[in-house]
């Protein structure tokens, strides 16, 4: 495969931003299959924001060549409180992703960071070396990479979350580390510390955020990244999100209530869903209406039916039945898969009973 085609796949959306695509040419050049790695706190059930929209970009990063690694974050799901940092209930939470991910993106590895560290020195110096370059101040500016923010009262521990996800750049071998854009700052970090290391810097890859499906939150700020952050799909707010293993009829039923006012474009999530998960797996999108509405109507970009829709020619209830139906069918090998898989369903089974015993 040419440079030029391995770049149009990492660009392809959710791709939002490459720090720096100048940078990404001179790696492709000279070397045919760099790494790669997105990590992954564990902390409950999988959804089309941390899961699909990520899947979908580490396959666009497969197509092209790339050496990809799925990264099982235990010690940072651990050091951010997730299950009540219950490290058993962490660790069986990661086998299911692990599943889930060895299934979704064929030929990706999975690496779990307690895996990682055991026994691994260089690790520990690394990381204090890195440490050595960064003041309290600086680390407090990475905080949100874990959602938190400068105001929180943190432990110790939560401090130490910054440098060792930059440090995990250089002990898993990525050339590309790679994340949603709320992920920024640690690859930025990285980036300003590893020359001072004498290591290679990093080209980071940043997707979009896919957003919740409630009405997005308001927040005194300009900055439209902690906008997006703060109404990004999650599992800890379940009414936003559609998880892998929701029905046709869930899924119907949840985006019934979803926000999606009509000729509204901005900020509008059933949108989002269509143009960053429909149009990545499809050239087209249909919506069947009833004939006294116009009938079923065809669209063979976003750009058509945002346009459409922003003109009042769409009713969202008919957008939200078409976007039900097309999930239904993008997630029902997932569901399918955790059904059949004697492994993946005793996993999932096992997570279930932690979310439970929450």
């Amino acid at each position: 495969m040419d440079i030029e085609t391995k770049i149009d796949l990492i660009k392809k959306p959710p791709t939002e931003e490459i720090l720096i695509e100048k940078e990404l040419r001179e790696l492709l050049e000279t070397n045919e299959h760099p790494g790669h790695y997105q990590g992954f706190e564990i902390s409950g059930m999988l959804h089309l924001g941390n899961f699909v929209v990520s899947g979908f970009k580490i396959n666009d990063f497969l197509k092209a060549g790339i050496k990809c690694q799925a990264y099982m974050a235990d010690w940072h799901s651990f050091i951010n409180d997730k299950f009540g940092g219950d490290w058993n209930k962490i660790l069986a939470a990661a086998k299911y992703y692990a599943k889930a991910f060895e299934f979704f993106c064929p030929g990706v590895k999975v690496v779990v960071g307690s895996e990682l560290y055991h026994n691994n020195d260089e690790y520990w110096r690394n990381l204090v070396k890195f440490s050595k370059h960064m003041t309290l101040s600086r680390t407090l500016r990475c905080l949100t990479i874990m959602g938190r923010s400068e105001s929180e009262a943190l432990d110790l521990s939560q401090y130490f979350y910054p440098p060792m996800q930059a440090v995990d750049i250089k002990e898993i071998g990525a050339d590309i580390p790679h994340g949603g854009l709320d992920q920024r700052k640690a690859h930025v970090l990285a980036r300003e510390i590893y020359p001072k290391m004498g290591w290679k810097k990093p080209v980071a890859v940043h997707h979009h955020l896919l957003m919740g499906i409630a009405k997005p939150v308001k927040l005194e700020t300009r900055d439209k990244l902690e906008q997006v952050i703060a109404s990004k799909m999650s599992k800890s707010k379940p009414w936003t999100a559609i998880f892998i293993h929701d029905t046709e009829e869930q899924i119907k039923e949840k985006l019934r209530k979803a926000w999606c006012p009509e000729k509204l474009v901005e900020m509008n999530p059933i949108l989002e869903i269509v143009k960053y998960v429909i149009f990545h797996e499809k050239n087209t999108f249909r919506i069947e209406r009833p004939a006294k509405f116009g009938g079923a109507i065809e669209f063979q970009n976003y750009k058509e039916l945002e346009k459409s829709y922003s003109q009042g020619n769409l009713h969202p209830q008919d957008l939200k039945n078409a976007v039900a139906k097309e999930l239904a069918i993008i997630l029902e090998p997932i569901r399918r898969y955790f059904e059949t898989n004697k492994e993946a369903n005793e996993h999932l089974n096992v997570l279930k009973t932690v979310e439970i015993t929450r």
